[in-house]
């Protein structure tokens, strides 16, 4: 069992914002948290990643419980934040090797492994440019080039595509497809429910801060007995729900 949240009660100041959410995210498998704006999906990863607290229930990483091990947690954690997060004064290759250090990875797997991703997303001759040359989408693939680098066992991606090319969106669903063969668990919130729908292996749908619906999409089909549905028809039928409700 990779990562395991168990009735998870939190928020901000003493407002619970969630309320008894459970899931878990196993590995090699992609799951795909979705939900309205305001439905509790950034609080959520806040306290995966340990920004927020919990006010009750608990947040384990394969035996690594987040509050009273919390260096052993993230340390098997990797991050790419819906807006990029990076240096001013830092260039490309002072970010990896930033990275390379506070994961403690091997100097020259590592240097490889960011060369290949380097490739990927043509950032190879842009290792002496600082974050003010680059624009947003190439900001998003430094974060993910750094995330990806690790040997994380758990990738927690929040809302990737924006900003991204259709060529880079295909390079970064290969990507956790080769971390997924790999072994590692990856939790990504999305708007984009088509791609959602083709790639995630299960969903985790939040509403009003509450798990609505977790499982697979047949699973989901069958809870709201509309085999033919697609993600985006569940999706819209639980927004309309929330309006009338």
């Amino acid at each position: 069992m990779t990562l395991q949240v168990h009735n998870l009660v939190g928020g901000y100041s003493q407002i619970p914002v969630l309320h008894q959410v459970s899931f878990e995210v196993h590995p090699g498998e992609l799951v795909g948290l979705i939900g309205l704006n305001g439905a509790g999906k950034s609080t959520t990863i806040n306290h995966l990643i340990g920004l927020l607290h919990p006010f009750s229930g608990s947040i384990v990483l394969n035996q690594h419980d987040i509050a009273t091990d919390p260096i052993g947690y993230k340390q098997q954690i990797a991050y790419v934040p819906e807006t990029p997060i990076l240096y001013d004064e830092l260039t490309l290759r002072e970010h990896i090797a930033l990275t390379i250090k506070a994961y403690q990875l091997d100097h020259d797997e590592a240097w490889q492994r960011a060369t290949s991703l380097l490739k990927k997303f043509r950032l190879e001759n842009k290792l002496d440019w600082f974050p003010a040359d680059f624009s947003k989408g190439m900001k998003q693939k430094v974060m993910i080039v750094c995330a990806f680098i690790t040997n994380a066992q758990l990738f927690i991606v929040d809302e990737p595509f924006y900003g991204l090319d259709p060529l880079a969106v295909r390079d970064l669903l290969d990507i956790i497809e080769d971390r997924k063969q790999a072994g590692a668990a990856v939790l990504m919130s999305t708007h984009v429910l088509d791609t959602a729908e083709k790639y995630c292996d299960r969903f985790v749908l939040l509403s009003n801060g509450r798990v609505k619906f977790r499982g697979t999409l047949a699973e989901m089909r069958q809870a709201t007995d509309d085999p033919q549905a697609s993600l985006n028809d569940i999706y819209l039928n639980m927004a309309k729900g929330e309006q009338d409700g």
